[in-house]
């Protein structure tokens, strides 16, 4: 494990463990069965490098431009952290989740987002390094990826929200 996953692994482990009282970030709560308000998008991998896109609240990524944050509703594993040390590439969102598999947590977004009206594709994985790939497709060109990988007893959700989807 190199220096740099470690101290990932540390400050996320460190945000899980001061909990939403001591965080900056919005507290999670349980995604809705269904989201409205979140038209559905893609797929594909992200870069380490971006530059700023032109439109506000977005960034070109290799896998194409993206929004910089989730929208409002967007499905979140239940008890899942927002955990911005855990980023390693421009990305909309990356959750951490204590204690569960992969495979779990591949498994419950593909049926949430398909409960969402979001198509998805068959998860890639498991990876080299026991992740999952999920790509899902919505309206009018909307993608998204979800990249999902084990970080020790953590498992990460790093999403890359299209800029054609709906925020």
């Amino acid at each position: 494990m190199d220096l740099r996953t470690v101290g990932l692994l540390f400050m996320a482990l460190t945000a899980l463990a001061c909990g939403p009282a001591a965080s900056t970030a919005p507290p999670v709560s349980p995604a809705p069965s269904a989201v409205s308000s979140v038209a559905p998008g893609a797929t594909a991998s992200t870069s380490a490098s971006a530059t700023p896109a032109s439109a506000a609240g977005q960034t070109d990524t290799d896998w194409g431009r993206i929004w910089d944050t989730l929208p409002a509703g967007f499905p979140t594993y239940p008890g899942a952290a927002r955990s911005d040390e855990a980023q390693t590439a421009p990305s909309s969102g990356v959750d951490v989740i204590n204690g569960k598999e992969a495979a779990a947590v591949v498994t419950w977004y593909r049926n949430a987002l398909q409960a969402a009206s979001y198509s998805t594709d068959a998860p890639a994985g498991p990876l080299e390094d026991g992740g999952y790939t999920l790509d899902a497709t919505g309206t009018a060109g909307c993608r998204l990826e979800l990249k999902i990988a084990p970080l020790g007893g953590l498992t990460s959700v790093t999403i890359l929200y299209g800029a054609t989807c709906r925020h």
